[in-house]
C-alpha cells in the first residue's frame, strides 16, 4: 500500500533521516511538511530539498503563533509565503483557533484578518490550503468560501456534522489522524465523510493515545489508515488507494516515488 501523510510538522522531529526512512519502510511515498511561521517555513523548504521526491513543503502561519507576532512579523511571513509560493504544494498550516487560551492573546478579529489575508494569497495563486479550525469550524469555512479558495482540507476535523456537511458540499476535504483510534468526534467525522473527500495524516510529532501515549512520526499514518478503515467497515487496501489518489490530485506533488 502507498500512503501519503498529508500534514506533518517534520521540522519538529529530531531525527528527520530516521523519520523519513521509517516512513518509506511503512509504505509512505509522500509527506506534506507544513510550516507555521517564518522560521519553520524556511525549514520545510530546506527539508523538501533534502528529501526531494518524498517531502513536499506547505507554507503557513498558525494562529497560535500570533501572540508572539506584531503586524510587521505577520507581513514578513506573508511576504515569505508569497515569494516562495511556486515551490509550495499548499498553503498551510493556517486557520483559526478559538481556544480560550489562544483568544486571550490573539482575539478572533485579529485571527480572522490574518487568515483572510493568507486565503487571498492562496486564491490568487490557486493553491490548496491546509486548515486548522479548532472551535472555529464555521468561521474558518466561511472565510475559505468568501475568499474564493477552491481546494481546502480541514485537518483533524472534530466539528459538528452540520459544518462537515457544508465542507463536503463545497468540495472540500477532511483528514484522519491517529486520534481516529479513540476520539469520538473525530471518529464520527471520519465515518461520515465519503472516501473521495478523505485524506490521512499524522500531525507528527503530536502525541496520541489515552492510556498508552506515544509521540507520532510519519510512519504512523498507517495507524490513521487502519483506524479509519475499521470504523468505516472497509478494506484498508482500498481506502489507502483512494486516500492516496485524493492527496495526489489535491496537492499535485511534482514527484511521487
Amino acid at each position: 500500500m502507498k500512503l501519503i501523510d498529508t500534514h506533518c510538522h517534520l521540522d519538529e522531529i529530531g531525527d528527520t533521516d530516521l523519520a523519513v526512512r521509517e516512513a518509506k519502510e511503512a509504505g509512505v511515498t509522500g509527506i506534506i511538511a507544513v510550516g507555521i511561521n517564518y522560521e519553520t517555513n524556511l525549514k520545510v523548504l530546506e527539508l523538501a530539498e533534502q528529501f526531494s521526491g518524498i517531502v513536499f513543503p506547505a507554507l503557513g502561519l498558525h494562529p497560535q503563533e500570533l501572540p508572539e507576532m506584531d503586524d510587521t512579523d505577520v507581513a514578513g511571513t506573508l511576504r515569505l509565503i508569497e515569494e516562495n509560493i511556486e515551490q509550495a504544494v499548499a498553503v498551510g498550516e493556517v486557520g483559526l483557533d478559538y481556544h480560550k487560551r489562544i483568544r486571550a492573546e490573539a482575539p478572533k478579529e485579529r485571527q480572522q484578518a490574518v487568515f483572510r489575508d493568507i486565503m487571498l494569497i492562496a486564491a490568487r495563486y490557486d493553491k490548496p490550503v491546509s486548515i486548522h479550525s479548532r472551535y472555529a469550524w464555521r468561521d474558518a469555512l466561511d472565510i475559505v468560501q468568501e475568499t474564493g479558495v477552491k481546494k481546502a482540507v480541514f485537518h483533524w476535523f472534530t466539528g459538528p456534522s452540520s459544518v462537515l456537511r457544508d465542507i463536503l458540499d463545497n468540495g472540500y476535504f477532511i483528514s484522519a489522524t491517529p486520534a481516529t483510534e479513540y476520539h469520538s468526534e473525530h471518529r464520527r467525522a471520519v465515518r461520515e465523510a465519503p472516501a473521495d473527500r478523505l485524506f490521512l495524516e499524522t500531525d507528527a510529532p503530536v502525541s496520541y493515545g489515552r492510556e498508552d501515549r506515544y509521540e507520532s512520526a510519519p510512519k504512523d499514518v498507517v495507524r490513521s489508515l487502519n483506524a479509519s478503515a475499521a470504523i468505516r467497515e472497509t478494506g484498508a487496501a482500498s481506502l489507502a488507494e483512494q486516500t492516496t489518489q485524493n492527496a495526489i490530485q489535491f496537492f499535485r506533488p511534482p514527484i511521487i516515488s
